[in-house]
């Protein structure tokens, strides 16, 4: 095999992707060394390399120069002497989380809340993260990475690579799902249904035998597009209307009201957007929250608190959690046939940055192909 590689590599805030020759990393021990077939392009990637450091500058972004790129997939070509489940010819998705194994909440069964916790390819989470983005300096916009084996999800043979490349969205939206018990006999509010994260939510209620999915969004196309999915369990209600939304949800429950909101909205979404789909549940229910709403969110805490309403966040997903997925797409019961991939080279990645922004909603699929 060669000894160099080609990656996209951002050198500078603000500026360009370039295309360089580095070596191929070397896999430790207890790692394997994947050859990049897909990669996906995650929609907000352009607004964080040009405006993070402004947004949360608590948060770190890998060292520059560094490899972006969240969602791998790909084949393994190589493993280290200290990997035992995996081998040379397993087709994998990389879960970009990154933990130390050895804080508290990793020795609790509990490492996305580890202390350094961060994403491959992407940033961390709180300083301390730079201990391990570090270590782990390798995303998807390169022929080749190397990756912990306790992040590699195994792929069937119906899931394509450029499929296996949106497992991040559909695994955070799954997580929320599990988190807030969904499953038979419950109807979930999924808040911005359309987007890349709410598609993924809907997707994961239907194959999770949620009996009843109300998808929220404003494109009134798009909203009719996702309710086409399973007409008999999807409704779907447009934001851009005169009608109150929790009105419409207790019309729609004849009065029961909702048992579980995933709030799946942008950076962009005002804060009114998340209450009034709070307003939707029923006492004792539940609302986790995914999404990235930069606005401050005025919460009426006695009416939660007397409600016994709880709010949660939920940020990503474990490994454990992807191969569940990848279970669930080979026996048919997630549908991955829905989402339109649009492939990019390595040398057209600015290009994909800068045209994302025309996606198809959450159908769209943007993923770079190292190898092109």
């Amino acid at each position: 095999m060669q000894d160099v590689m080609r990656a996209a590599r951002l050198h500078d805030i603000g500026s360009a992707m370039t295309v360089d020759e580095i070596p191929i990393p070397t896999p430790d021990s207890d790692e394997v060394l994947v050859r990049v077939e897909a990669c996906g392009v995650v929609p907000n990637l352009g607004n964080v390399i040009k405006n993070y450091p402004t947004w949360f500058p608590d948060l770190p972004l890998p060292k520059l120069p560094a490899i972006f790129g969240l969602d791998s997939a790909g084949t393994v070509v190589a493993v280290g002497k200290r990997v035992f489940n995996f081998m040379e010819g397993d087709r994998v998705y990389v879960n970009p989380a990154r933990f130390c194994g050895s804080c508290r909440s990793c020795r609790s069964d509990d490492a996305l809340s580890c202390e350094r916790f961060g994403y491959s390819g992407y940033f961390g989470f709180s300083p301390a993260a730079n201990d391990l983005l570090r270590h782990h300096p390798y995303g998807g916009f390169a022929q080749f990475m190397s990756a912990p084996q306790y992040s590699l999800v195994k792929l069937p043979a119906n899931v394509s690579f450029d499929q296996a490349a949106r497992f991040g969205y559909l695994g955070t939206a799954y997580a929320a799902l599990r988190r807030g018990n969904a499953g038979p006999g419950m109807t979930v509010l999924v808040n911005g249904a359309t987007g890349t994260l709410g598609l993924g939510a809907v997707l994961l209620a239907l194959a999770l035998g949620v009996t009843r999915v109300l998808a929220v969004a404003r494109d009134v196309d798009l909203l009719e597009t996702v309710r086409r999915l399973a007409p008999q369990r999807i409704d779907t209600f447009s934001t851009t209307g005169t009608q109150s939304l929790q009105q419409w949800a207790y019309d729609t429950t004849s009065g029961a009201g909702v048992d579980l909101v995933v709030d799946t909205l942008g950076p962009g979404a005002p804060a009114s957007a998340v209450t009034d789909a709070i307003d939707c549940l029923h006492r004792g229910a539940q609302a986790v929250h995914v999404g990235g709403v930069s606005e401050l969110v005025p919460m009426n805490l006695f009416k939660l608190m007397a409600a016994q309403v709880q709010w949660l966040g939920s940020n990503w997903f474990t490994a454990g959690q992807g191969q569940d997925l990848a279970d669930m797409a080979e026996r048919g019961l997630l549908d991955l046939s829905v989402y339109e991939t649009t492939a990019f080279s390595l040398d057209q990645i600015n290009e994909a940055l800068s045209s994302i922004a025309g996606r198809h909603g959450g159908f769209s699929n943007f993923v770079i192909k190292p190898q092109l």
